[in-house]
């Protein structure tokens, strides 16, 4: 064996001695972290900072909002958030009330109270798309995607028992016999089936609960905050990484009720899902999932639920849209863009911490509401 042979084999072996003492193995993820906008104040997200780094060798936190950032508000924070994430000065990000464009969802990560089981709720906030069918279908490959970045080779899968379940169902079977491989999760109640009862719930039966985004947001809350009154999250990963086709960030939610254990675990779920690669694990769903007739079988599902044809709107020149109109119902928010949009007044869509939002330039904004309330929009 040569001297250069023996050293690089030394190298390795001091390495791999040093990983073993530590625990970690392979470079730390840097995770962003905004300080603005929490209920519990600055100092409760530098305390879950300090925590997750205490407590995780496999990651540093960055925190954005200090004075040297010179922040003045939670926009300000997720532009530097949002440029260090293009420029790879960090590997994920975790923040609060973030608009995610239409389409892209979060993967939020529970402690079930039943056994103890973790569990992924598919979806928690965003937009998957407007109805609630193919939301969910892509609910599911988005819930599968983030199961297997955290090394789950084989998730299984339970649709919960709301309205559209067993549709749902249906076409994941349609799926699964053209092609897509996954798993099916058995219910524990006597009749089984892969829809989930709240005892399925409580239980973690599937590795991912596949359901519409607004009640994943509520659980979300009963899961993380059942034991504290309600004001302070205090149990689970938080609302988890947002999901979507050609989605190139990795961020995830937090509530603004959140507290120190569930973000500090909430950066441990980013740094996770960094190293398992995440965004090209969607790519790869996504395209066995379409491979297999997915896009065919949304198609079918929006073909029955169309009475008429969509009149087809020319979208307005593009503003900045840096003001909210909240109010507005999930399955009618397209529908309100485009009624703005035929007035010449250029709006986006995008999700609140409390439900869908109309983003639209502060010098539009009066006029907007007028027309939506005309409309029958809001109120």
């Amino acid at each position: 064996m040569t001297k250069n042979v023996k050293e690089r084999v030394a190298g390795v072996f001091n390495e791999v001695a040093a990983a073993m003492e530590t625990g970690q193995f392979g470079q730390k993820k840097k995770i962003g972290l905004t300080l603005l906008d929490s209920e519990h104040g600055v100092d409760e997200l530098k305390k879950a900072a300090q925590l997750a780094e205490n407590k995780y060798n496999d990651l540093e936190v960055d925190l954005i909002g200090c004075e040297e950032d010179k922040c003045s508000c939670l926009a300000d924070a997720h532009s530097i958030m949002d440029q260090k994430l293009e420029n790879e000065e960090l590997d994920a990000a975790v923040t609060l009330h973030y608009n995610f464009p239409l389409g892209v969802s979060t993967v939020g990560r529970v402690i079930t109270p039943g056994q103890g089981k973790e569990m992924l709720i598919a979806t928690t906030t965003g937009t998957t798309a407007t109805d609630r069918v193919p939301a969910m279908l892509k609910n599911t490959i988005y819930g599968i995607a983030a199961a297997k970045a955290l090394g789950i080779e084989k998730p299984t899968v339970g649709i919960l028992n709301v309205e559209g379940a067993r549709l749902v169902e249906k076409n994941l079977q349609k799926l699964k016999a053209n092609g897509y491989q996954f798993e099916f999760a058995t219910s524990v109640r006597a009749d089984g089936g892969s829809v989930m009862r709240g005892n399925d719930l409580l239980l973690g039966t599937p590795d991912i609960m596949v359901t519409d985004t607004l009640t994943g947001n509520m659980l979300m809350k009963v899961f993380s905050a059942f034991n504290t009154g309600g004001q302070y999250e205090a149990v689970g990963y938080g609302y988890g990484p947002g999901v979507g086709e050609d989605y190139d960030k990795l961020i995830g939610i937090i509530s603004r009720a959140s507290g120190a254990p569930v973000i500090a675990k909430a950066l441990k779920f980013m740094a996770e899902v960094a190293q398992g690669n995440l965004l090209e694990l969607t790519k790869t769903e996504l395209k066995a999932a379409k491979k297999a007739g997915l896009n065919d079988l949304i198609a079918e599902l929006k073909a029955k639920n169309s009475a008429v044809k969509e009149e087809k709107v020319k979208k307005p020149e593009k503003k900045v849209t840096d003001e909210e109109i909240s109010g507005i119902d999930i399955l009618e928010i397209e529908a309100a863009k485009e009624s703005l949009w035929q007035q010449d007044i250029y709006a986006e869509t995008g999700m609140g911490c409390t439900g869908p939002v109309i983003l639209i330039a502060e010098a539009d904004e009066a006029k907007a509401r007028k027309k939506l309330q005309k409309a029958g929009f809001i109120e």
